[in-house]
């Protein structure tokens, strides 16, 4: 016979012999196995001792150590040829990994896998006295390996449904293991994720309450591309992660574990062993809930809000955000009213921001931040909503109240740079990672923070993410957007050798550019109704224009809804802070911003920066004594809302606070006692304010053509030596407003103004000079008519009694 031959006749026999030792075990057994093996499963029934209990029934104990006591039944005789069994002890390699914190992959040692003589099963349990395999009838106790890893060879045909029970001192544990889970992420999260272009990131990372494979527990994920290993470390195993190792799901950086039986309101954090050895232990950078600073833990959130704004969102995009009023009210929520909640808060700000007439709130940074000296503007929880004042519900209860009330919701948000808290995102995972490698470029000049790595598409899609997020979750109306000029420039702030150009030889930061522009399109696509406001201090070409069309500089824009125009904040104020008698030198500062009016959608911002650190509140900027600095408040403040751009103005302003704001007591409320002497001062102006913004709501001139040139007309911007200024405002059919500032300490009667003819009459609708304002009350109730005497160069004119320090705005009657 040949030599073919004979192994022919060799594997004949195998087969042979197997197939009779198969037919042998299913005759002694008398019926095919369950799923759920039984402890029969163990041995053959016919040899097993009928008294036997099967929670006797112990593993069979690794070949190189004697079995930890006599086996209560006899091992199932060994087929014909078999392949010997392997010991079910972990290696020292796998071992040691497992000990040191750095095995990437737990779960292909972990937990039951088929091998030559049955299943293994290895747990790692450290404290732990003793671990017991459960499954059905079946109980078999590991071997104790020592170092808290435990082990047993079952000889069992396929790895059944079980659980462990874990003896420590004085209890035992019954528990599933979680290293007998499938991963939770699938594949098009993964390549998502590892392409930069998940849009719902935080749904495939963080932790996430969850039903898998039937069992209910919480899925954790965290990208971590440097990490030797990663363990899920919390309240559920009292702080010690080593038993709670993490996988690494291919070359994304993602870490994952299924951990059963965690729920919602657990605390956690991740341990992340760096490329060093060291180890660090660090917040979950996608968590959606925190602890209450100074604690640092992340917390595992599920959501149970019930929604009630689904009219407000359905109709949120019927009117483009520039065509619209929109009349902003900035709140710093900490300090609004000290001491309320969220749910507080919803019982009394949507109230009072419906009482004022403002269309909008815009929250001073609501993300979870350490310090709250930095009122917000230094984050390390981007997903979080602050637990200083409750629960992400309780915030989204708080936003779903305002948009009851009819109110739209902005929020600043931070994508510019963190803090260097080593807890949290700096050096997350033992390297630069959402920073940038190079320190020049990581380092805040301004703040001591660090600046994100826009240039890395992982920490991009961080960010676009976060921006939806905050959108889609919590149904925010816009995004203000701190700080984008220090984004933009790689010279900001840097002195000539702290800065590296760009590869066309420029100060432009290109991947900030880029980031933005794919933030701004992400969120205009996905959330209609909502806008982004830049808050750019530079005359970057381009900042509201579509990210598809180019401007001169060769960029195209970067594709935000409004930006702040702080060149009309700075000029305007310069002004106002200058005695009268010399506004007639700086009338300038009052008429250049419609040189540039239309070059971007504006907003006119009073916002918090104006108001603190030495710069004083808004009627203390103002000169004179007390009547004439709130006289100036007021004409100013109808200067403002009848100018080409949305409003805004910060809280505490609206009732002419005198002192600076201060994040630990927040508003002067009590200057609107009636016990308080002054009380009428105060409460004038705010009427005025209420005021304000009835007329502007209810005036389409005033906001209907904000961003159309045809919307504005000089009457005269040149009256320097009266210290007048006088325009109209158009709707889209036409109709005008005609606005007059006089901005000197006297009366001016019968002060000529030209008009267009077409108008026959015109009436007074609001006079910041009126008495219910705190005014002298030196106001026209009856109507106006022109006259055919050509003022102004146009045909007909009018004459009006100029009240002191005061803006009149007149209508068609």
């Amino acid at each position: 016979m040949t030599p073919k031959g004979h192994k022919e006749s060799k594997a004949h026999k195998e087969a042979k012999a197997k197939k009779e030792s198969a037919a042998r075990r299913k005759a002694a057994a008398g019926k095919p196995p369950a799923p759920e093996v039984p402890a029969q499963a163990a041995a053959p029934a016919a040899e097993a001792p009928a008294q036997t209990p099967a929670a006797e029934v112990p593993a069979q104990a690794p070949a190189a150590e004697p079995p930890a006591r006599t086996p209560a039944v006899e091992p199932p005789a060994p087929a014909p040829l078999a392949e010997v069994a392997v010991s079910p002890a972990l290696d020292a390699g796998d071992r040691a990994r497992l000990l040191h914190g750095t095995h990437h992959d737990p779960h292909s040692v972990l937990g039951a896998h088929p091998v030559p003589g049955g299943v293994a099963f290895r747990a790692f349990r450290p404290y732990a006295r003793a671990v017991t395999v459960v499954s059905g009838e079946l109980r078999a106790e590991l071997h104790d390996d020592g170092d808290g890893f435990f082990s047993g060879l079952l000889p069992l045909t396929e790895v059944p449904v079980y659980r462990l029970l874990v003896t420590y001192d004085g209890t035992v544990h019954e528990t599933e293991d979680a290293y007998r889970f499938l991963p939770t992420l699938g594949e098009l999260d993964l390549h998502l994720i590892g392409e930069g272009r998940h849009e719902q990131l935080w749904q495939a990372l963080g932790a996430h309450v969850t039903t898998h494979q039937g069992v209910t527990g919480t899925r954790f994920a965290v990208w971590a591309p440097n990490a030797r290993g990663v363990r899920v470390t919390g309240g559920f195993n009292f702080w010690d992660g080593a038993g709670f190792p993490m996988r690494s799901l291919g070359g994304t950086g993602v870490w994952e574990l299924f951990v059963p039986g965690i729920g919602e309101g657990e605390l956690y954090k991740f341990e992340i062993t760096r490329p060093d050895g060291s180890r660090t232990l660090r917040a979950d950078p996608m968590a959606r809930r925190t602890e209450v600073p100074p604690a640092t833990s992340s917390i595992v959130h599920a959501s149970h809000h019930e929604w009630g704004d689904a009219e407000w969102l359905a109709h949120r995009a019927d009117t483009p955000v520039h065509e619209a009023p929109f009349s902003v009210y900035e709140v710093h929520l900490p300090s609004w009213r000290p001491g309320l909640t969220y749910r507080r808060l919803a019982e009394q700000l949507p109230a009072y921001v419906k009482e004022m007439g403002f269309t909008h709130v815009e929250l001073m940074p609501v993300a979870e931040h350490p310090f709250g000296g930095s009122w917000g503007y230094q984050v390390t929880g981007f997903y979080a909503p602050t637990a200083r004042l409750g629960t992400p519900d309780d915030f989204k209860y708080l936003v779903d109240k305002l948009h009851q009330a009819g109110i739209g919701v902005l929020m600043d948000w931070v994508p510019a740079h963190f803090p260097r808290d080593d807890w949290a995102l700096a050096e997350f995972d033992g390297r630069p990672l959402y920073e940038h490698h190079d320190p020049l470029r990581a380092a805040h000049p301004d703040w001591g923070t660090l600046e994100f790595d826009f240039g890395r598409r992982e920490v991009r899609n961080f960010l676009v993410a976060n921006a939806v997020y905050w959108c889609e979750e919590f149904h925010i109306d816009g995004l203000r957007v701190d700080a984008v000029a220090s984004m933009l420039y790689l010279d900001y702030s840097r002195e000539p050798g702290q800065w590296t150009p760009n590869e066309h030889g420029g100060r432009e930061n290109l991947d900030a550019v880029a980031f933005l522009q794919e933030m701004n399109a992400t969120v205009y696509r996905r959330c209609p109704g909502v806008v982004t406001i830049a808050e750019e201090s530079t005359a970057w070409d381009g900042v509201t224009r579509p990210t598809h069309h180019k401007g001169p500089s060769g960029f195209g824009g970067l594709g935000f809804g409004l930006k702040w125009n702080m060149g009309w904040m700075h000029d305007s104020l310069q002004y106002m802070s200058h005695d009268p008698v010399h506004r007639a030198y700086h009338h300038h500062e009052m008429t250049f911003s419609m040189v540039y009016a239309y070059s971007e959608n504006y907003v006119l911002p009073i916002s918090h920066d104006e108001v603190v650190h030495g710069k004083r509140s808004l009627v203390s900027k103002m000169p004179g004594d007390w009547w004439q600095q709130r006289a100036n408040l007021r004409a100013y403040l109808g200067f403002m809302w009848a100018h080409p751009g949305k409003q805004l103005l910060f809280m505490g302003q609206e009732f002419a606070q005198g002192a600076e704001w201060s994040e630990a007591h927040g508003p002067d409320w009590w200057l609107l006692d009636p016990a308080y002497g002054a009380e009428a001062d105060h409460r004038g102006v705010r009427d005025l304010v209420r005021d304000l913004n009835a007329v502007y709501r209810a005036t389409p001139a005033l906001w209907q053509r904000d961003t159309d040139p045809a919307g504005f007309e000089w009457i005269t911007g040149d009256a320097a030596d009266d210290n007048v200024f006088a325009f109209l405002r158009h709707d889209a059919e036409g109709t005008p407003l005609l606005a007059v500032c006089h901005l000197a300490p006297v009366v001016r009667p019968d002060y000529r103004l030209g008009v267009p003819e077409e108008v026959p009459a015109w009436v007074e609708v609001l006079n910041t000079d009126a008495a219910r304002y705190g005014g002298g009350d030196v106001t026209r109730p009856d109507v106006v008519k022109p006259e055919p005497q050509p003022w102004h160069g146009r045909p007909a004119s009018i004459r009006l009694t100029l009240p002191p320090l005061a803006t009149v705005w007149l209508r068609p009657a």
